[in-house]
């Protein structure tokens, strides 16, 4: 049986043993696309962990208990399960897979992110329920990959089963392992502007550090929109960013939350954090690597990406490399046909209200839905009902 794979042996059929966000990154990967070197822990070393420790019965008993439409069933569910797969013993055929995997990546630190092995379609998507971690050392690598396999079931996760009529329904976990970009400046980036639908613009969010930092909404990031038809910067809007998520520099240091013990909030000098992020030249060349990636799939996507420079900030730095660390459909746009071309680039407030009216959307897209809110200012979406 096969444990682990690396990104080079996997692509986008291969969502059945590398979950979705794995089988992007080996389509990427195979596409010569700029992705950090990885491996993935494939589903059946999941599937095989359940079935030597005896837990799949126990599992499904639990999850039969659950009442979607009452919270406290949930996270009562979700508490049990995870406490009985995070205490259970790795077997030592899956945990000397791994290890023989990391070794050969040769990397100090590395990123273990969760990847469900239906998500991620056109129709759904699993993105913001499951468990990523950052900056994680050989030592602790097996932990953090026991705690991805614990995140299937997560409260948000067991809601998004019974929300889509997939409870019943086999679903598996694989685990991403990706060597670690020690980036400056990291984002993400939707290649077709989510707010107003429009198909020939994409937007790119990009903040100083890790990009953990906006995918929590922990930060407002520079926001810059290119039409993709000619490649003009229609719209900018640079924030002074007082702090970032960085790698911990020490022990002692206060973990950034979700980062596992390997980040860290760290300040940002002013003379350095009110200045843009990327330089028109890197917002430009960034918009044509997200459009190559959508036009190597055929649909809208949603990037993670990160960007390495020498140096920090500066007038002079030096031209730095652009890294796609994920990427996956947008699955919250309108059809194309039902959606107008010509749309101003400053949405209206009712825009958001639309974008925002499905309580799914909400539940599990928080991290950008408390983005575009804080973007309306003093304008809240009660007092445009109003």
């Amino acid at each position: 049986m096969t444990y682990t794979k690396h990104f080079s042996e996997l692509n986008k059929e291969d969502a059945a043993i590398a979950g979705g966000k794995g089988a992007s990154l080996g389509e990427m990967t195979q596409a010569g696309i700029s992705v950090p070197p990885g491996f993935v822990v494939t589903a059946q070393a999941f599937d095989e962990f359940l079935k030597i420790s005896d837990l799949s019965v126990e599992l499904d008993s639990i999850l039969d208990s659950v009442d979607h439409t009452v919270m406290h069933t949930i996270e009562g569910a979700s508490e049990k399960i995870q406490g009985l797969i995070r205490a259970a013993k790795m077997p030592q055929s899956i945990a000397e897979a791994v290890t023989a995997a990391f070794s050969e990546l040769g990397a100090q630190y590395v990123a273990v992110r969760s990847s469900a092995t239906s998500e991620d379609s056109a129709q759904a998507a699993w993105a913001g329920q499951l468990d990523s971690y950052l900056n994680v050392t050989e030592g602790k690598v097996l932990e953090h990959v026991q705690k991805c396999w614990a995140s299937l079931f997560t409260p948000r996760a067991i809601f998004y089963r019974f929300e889509r009529g997939l409870h019943g329904n086999p679903i598996s976990v694989a685990v991403v392992v990706q060597k670690m970009v020690e980036s400056e400046v990291s984002g993400i980036a939707f290649s077709v502007h989510q707010v107003t639908q429009d198909y020939d613009q994409l937007i790119i969010e990009a903040g100083f550090g890790l990009g953990e930092a906006i995918v929590q909404g922990a930060i407002t990031p520079d926001s810059y929109v290119v039409e993709k038809s000619n490649w003009n910067i229609l719209d900018k809007n640079i924030t002074a960013q007082e702090k970032g998520v960085f790698r911990r520099a020490h022990p002692s240091h206060k973990v950034a939350e979700g980062g596992a013990s390997g980040s860290e909030w760290r300040d940002i000098p002013r003379e350095h954090g009110e200045k843009p992020t990327l330089s028109d030249d890197e917002v430009i060349e960034l918009a044509k690597l997200v459009v190559k990636i959508e036009q190597h799939y055929g649909f809208p996507v949603d990037v993670e990406w990160a960007l390495l420079r020498q140096g920090f900030g500066g007038q002079a730095r030096e031209k730095g490399k652009f890294y796609i660390v994920q990427s996956r459909p947008i699955t919250t746009l309108s059809s194309r046909s039902d959606t107008a071309q010509s749309i101003s680039t400053q949405p209206k407030p009712q825009d958001y209200v639309r974008m925002f009216a499905n309580k799914s959307f909400v539940y599990f897209h928080t991290d950008i839905f408390l983005r575009y809110y804080n973007a309306l200012g003093v304008l809240s979406i009660q007092d445009e009902e109003s």
